[in-house]
């Protein structure tokens, strides 16, 4: 690792001429042009971009693309790539981390004081920004496309009766939602299947839109943290909090939801994995959109469950994940001439990088959905388990 960042450090410090050859050797080796006339080609406006990149690491190649040094006409097809060679990697292992990582694995980053903030610093922006590029729901979570569903509603919609068939809701049930964002898989739920939800959310703005607009229906939408959570349900899900929930916190999530279920039921859990574990996430993204936040993995998950649960199921379903940002992208962006003069120019630069970023992690496989459904042991594996 010390020779890692002593080599990264040298790279730093070299003229920007020669700086400026060794990323394009770089980008060459993932098929990427300087300049050259793919989609996935880069365009640079600014050539102290080369010594940036290698400096900064991913945190300089996000924040001069927000900046406006560099441009690609498909960044999502430009991320694949340099993903498929790990570029990100040669650029993400550098000096400029070291402290980011230190902090993430002493301190505990997700804890109960910090959550709320962790929360409000993206959930809370704006629900004019959230109405028009997730959909009718608001699900701010991977959508689900099986043969013949192609619009963003219905995938979502597939993706929510999915999640209730695998935890075989039935008329009468209460159900536990931790991180329930603005509702949509309570309301879905108490909708389609006659449940009663409880749901836990930190963003304010997200309990008030469901407040507003499910008062009709037999949710209740609570302004706390779910580690706050109490009573017994016959099944409790997550469907997108894991990634916020932090790797020295795994083991008391899965002690809380053992305490909160029912005899025989079951649990089930919807989040992004990593395929390696981590301490953080990367650097852009931890600053500009999910601060403190860090992706779990498959092993860490399992691990996590030992001795308190079975897995009854683990569905990937990350390839649909590409489609889905995909979606939110062009939604956002049909809907930008409205939002401009509220958010200004260099938010829309971060959020198209942000979203169009991570369609191209999940298109080279990069990154992972995985849906968990768990059971204690000695519990009869549920009917619908998979779907």
């Amino acid at each position: 690792d010390m020779a890692a960042s002593a080599t990264q450090k040298l790279l730093s410090s070299l003229d920007p001429k020669r700086a400026g050859d060794l990323c394009k050797d770089l980008l060459a080796s993932a098929g990427i042009t300087v300049g050259g006339d793919q989609p996935w080609d880069i365009q640079v406006h600014d050539e102290r971009l080369w010594s940036r990149m290698l400096r900064d690491g991913t945190l300089g190649a996000g924040e001069s693309y927000v900046e406006g040094w560099w441009d690609v006409p498909a960044l999502d097809q430009f991320v694949d790539r340099a993903m498929r060679a790990h570029l990100s990697d040669t650029l993400r292992e550098n000096w400029m981390i070291v402290p980011h990582i230190l902090r993430a694995k002493v301190l505990n980053l997700q804890n109960l004081r910090r959550a709320s903030g962790n929360a409000h610093h993206h959930y809370d922006i704006g629900n004019d920004l959230y109405e028009p590029m997730l959909g009718s729901r608001m699900l701010y979570t991977c959508a689900y496309y099986p043969p013949g569903v192609t619009s963003l509603d219905d995938a979502q919609e597939a993706k929510l009766d999915l999640v209730c068939r695998k935890i075989g809701l039935t008329k009468g049930m209460r159900i536990l939602d931790l991180g329930c964002g603005w509702g949509g898989f309570a309301a879905f739920a108490a909708e389609r299947y006659g449940v009663d939800v409880v749901g836990f959310t930190v963003a304010e703005e997200q309990v008030k839109w469901a407040h507003e607009r499910y008062a009709h229906l037999p949710i209740d939408i609570r302004l706390d943290d779910y580690r706050n959570a109490t009573g017994t349900y016959d099944a409790v899900v997550s469907i997108g909090l894991m990634e916020h929930v932090g790797w020295k916190n795994y083991r008391s999530y899965m002690e809380l939801v053992d305490r909160c279920l029912a005899p025989g039921g079951v649990a089930f859990v919807h989040t992004i994995c990593g395929n390696r574990a981590r301490a953080h996430i990367d650097p852009w993204f931890d600053k500009y959109i999910f601060p403190n936040s860090v992706l779990p993995t498959l092993a860490r998950l399992v691990n996590a469950m030992e001795n308190i649960f079975v897995a009854e199921d683990i569905h990937n379903i990350g390839e649909d994940y590409d489609r889905t940002l995909m979606a939110w992208f062009e939604r956002f962006d049909a809907a930008w001439p409205t939002l401009r003069k509220q958010y200004g120019e260099p938010f829309y630069r971060m959020w198209k990088y942000y979203l169009l970023a991570s369609a191209g992690a999940f298109r080279s496989r990069n990154q992972q959905l995985f849906q968990f459904v768990m059971t204690r042991p000695g519990t009869r594996a549920p009917a619908g388990r998979r779907g």
